[in-house]
C-alpha cells in the first residue's frame, strides 16, 4: 500500500470537510435517488471519515454500504462514527484498503468517489471505470465531483477553512505547484491558534494529485461505457450505458 498522505493531517480532515459536505448533500443525494440498493451494496470509494458515506445511509435507509478507505487515521474516525450510531453501525461495512488493492462485489447497486479521483493515476482510472461498469445494476449512478485545478498550474496559497473549537482555532491553507506527469504538488499548511491569537501548531504536509479536466473525465467514462454529465458544485453522475 503506498504511503498514507493523511497519516500527519488526518486529525483535520472531518472539522474541515463538514462544510463542504453540507454543501456536496443535496447534489449527491439526488443522485443517489437512481440507486438500486436492492440490486446490491452503495460501494464508497476513499470513504475518509465518513461524511459521505452518512449521506448515502440516510439518503437510502434499505442500503447496505461498503466503505473503502486506506488511511488509518481516516478509518479511525469513520469507525468511530459507525460505532456511534445503532442505525449506522450493521449496515455499514468498512474495508480497510484503497480501491487499487481490493476488487468490488460482483453487482453493485451505486459507486460514490468523491474528493478522491486524484490520487489515482490515469491508467488506474481508466481500468477502475471499466471495473465499476462490469458491477453497476443498471441505471445505477457512480457519482464523483471534479476538484481544482482541472490543469497543471499553480494554485496560489488559499485558507480554506477556519473552525473554532473550544480555546483553539484551526486554519487550514493550501497551494498547489506544478509536478511532472500530470501531476500537481499540494502543499498543505495546518495552523493551530491559542485565543490569544498566538500559534500553538504549525504542521505542513505535501503530497501528489493527478489532475483531470471535465473533458478528459467526461471522454474517459464514455470510453468506458458511461453516460455521464457535469451538474452543480462539479458533482458527476454517470450511468452504465445500454
Amino acid at each position: 500500500m503506498a504511503a498514507d498522505p493523511y497519516a500527519q493531517s488526518g486529525e483535520y480532515l472531518d472539522i474541515f470537510s463538514r462544510d463542504a459536505w453540507q454543501a456536496l448533500r443535496a447534489p449527491i443525494a439526488a443522485a443517489l435517488r437512481q440507486a438500486a440498493p436492492d440490486q446490491g451494496p452503495i460501494l464508497d470509494v476513499g470513504a475518509g471519515t465518513g461524511l459521505g458515506t452518512s449521506i448515502v445511509a440516510e439518503t437510502l435507509p434499505t442500503a447496505s454500504v461498503l466503505a473503502v478507505e486506506p488511511s488509518p487515521i481516516l478509518r479511525a474516525v469513520l469507525l468511530s462514527r459507525l460505532a456511534a450510531s445503532e442505525s449506522l453501525r450493521p449496515r455499514v461495512t468498512v474495508v480497510a484498503s484503497g480501491i487499487e488493492d481490493w476488487r468490488p462485489p460482483s453487482r453493485l447497486g451505486g459507486v460514490l468517489a468523491i474528493n478522491m479521483l486524484g490520487h489515482l493515476s490515469p491508467q488506474r482510472r481508466r481500468q477502475l471505470w471499466q471495473e465499476l461498469r462490469a458491477r453497476l445494476a443498471p441505471s445505477a449512478p457512480l457519482i464523483m465531483n471534479l476538484q481544482p485545478p482541472a490543469e497543471v498550474a499553480d494554485v496560489p496559497a488559499t485558507v480554506f477553512a477556519t473552525v473554532t473549537i473550544g480555546g483553539h482555532t484551526y486554519e487550514g491553507s493550501g497551494e498547489a505547484r506544478p509536478a511532472s506527469d500530470g501531476t500537481v504538488t499540494w502543499t498543505m499548511r495546518y495552523r493551530t491558534y491559542a485565543a490569544s491569537g498566538t500559534t500553538e501548531r504549525d504542521l505542513v504536509v505535501a503530497y501528489p494529485w493527478h489532475v483531470i479536466s471535465r473533458t478528459e473525465l467526461l471522454d474517459e467514462l464514455a470510453g468506458a461505457g458511461f453516460s455521464a454529465a457535469v451538474g452543480e458544485l462539479d458533482v458527476v453522475v454517470a450511468v452504465p450505458g445500454i
